[in-house]
């Protein structure tokens, strides 16, 4: 009987005097996250990718830097690529036929079909399958497809880690204590934002040379700067707050303050801003991989295929199709999945769900 009356002074009752255990800001989060169905799905599709991802090296596929110069440009197919290469080739030929108003090959193209039935039937290569094709130097798409969403997503992934961490840090920091702080470290925003970001990005790649650690620094180095303000506006408008005020009476430290009631405040504003950032880096790495200063052959990511894929859509579609149908539904995922966390995080929104 005793033991009863000490649990029920322990827990927390309502006004039916119903005892209720109390629950963590991450449980609770889950189980609203749960709740919103597209979120849960984003979750379990951007899992699905960085997974796959980084298993790419183990997985029963062919190598991304394999060349096979006879399976240039074949289209997506289940079949052995040899009986594809005959196909197409003798599809090609029969254009040139109707072209030229001949109604059957000559010599030569009855040779050449003759070949490479013979090199099909002896050349182990010719029982390759390319599920999603090939592109212009015989390389298979879907591997090629796999690693470069390999190295994007490590791209998105770091540099939002990296961009997360510093603004989070810096504008907690300027928020909180304010004055001659904060005027120092947002005059030092200001001076990086006069500054052109990809000009800066561009000229360190070029100096440092051309390899993915550098690509990880070029693109970080000032992706915190918005995230940094953002989150300072978040911490002023709270820091004045009753639950604030609570905490400093009862001799919380400022570093306690600013990271156990402030920061979990504004982990909404913070994870959908976060989420953005990652499409926004895949975005920045395609565009320097366009200018060539991006990854470098024979690594590739999907900014690089989508602009190999460019220069034949016309002729050879999946080449742009297939690195761009993975990328846009990757960044629909993350933008799925980031409305649902700044719901499941946001303290506001917990009657909502």
């Amino acid at each position: 009987m005793k033991a009863d009356k000490a649990e029920r002074v322990d827990a927390q009752v309502n006004e039916f005097d119903q005892a209720m255990k109390p629950v963590s800001l991450w449980a609770d989060a889950w189980r609203r996250l749960k709740k919103n169905k597209m979120a849960f799905a984003g979750l379990y599709i951007v899992t699905f990718y960085i997974v796959v991802s980084m298993l790419a090296p183990i997985l029963p596929i062919y190598s991304y830097e394999d060349q096979v110069i006879a399976h240039t440009n074949l289209p997506p197919s289940l079949r052995p690529a040899g009986e594809v290469m005959i196909e197409t080739r003798v599809a090609y030929m029969r254009k040139v036929l109707k072209a030229e108003a001949r109604s059957s090959f000559n010599e030569k193209e009855e040779a050449e079909i003759a070949a490479m039935k013979a090199d099909v039937a002896v050349n182990p290569d010719h029982k390759r399958v390319y599920v999603l094709g090939t592109d212009n130097l015989g390389r298979d798409m879907l591997s090629r497809t796999l690693y470069g969403g390999r190295i994007s997503i490590m791209i998105g992934l770091v540099g939002t880690i990296t961009a997360t961490l510093v603004g989070i840090l810096l504008g907690s920091i300027a928020g909180y204590a304010g004055g001659r702080v904060d005027n120092f470290i947002m005059r030092f925003v200001d001076i990086l934002y006069g500054l052109p970001y990809m000009l800066i990005v561009i000229i360190m790649m070029a100096v440092f040379g051309k390899n993915i650690l550098n690509l990880f620094v070029a693109i970080a180095l000032v992706s915190w700067l918005t995230l940094a303000r953002v989150v300072r506006g978040q911490v002023i408008s709270l820091k004045n707050a009753e639950f604030v005020e609570a905490a400093r009476s009862m001799g919380a430290s400022p570093a306690r303050i600013v990271f156990r009631h402030l920061t979990p405040n504004t982990l909404g504003v913070i994870v959908v801003f976060a989420t953005l950032l990652v499409p926004d880096f895949i975005m920045s790495e395609s565009f320097l991989s366009f200018l060539g200063l991006g990854v470098s052959a024979p690594l590739a990511s999907w900014g690089s295929l989508v602009s190999e894929g460019a220069n034949t859509m016309e002729l050879y579609p999946w080449q742009l199709l297939v690195p761009a149908i993975a990328m846009t539904l990757f960044l629909f995922a993350m933008n799925f999945l980031g409305d649902g966390l700044r719901d499941a995080l946001d303290p506001q929104s917990k009657n909502r769900l």
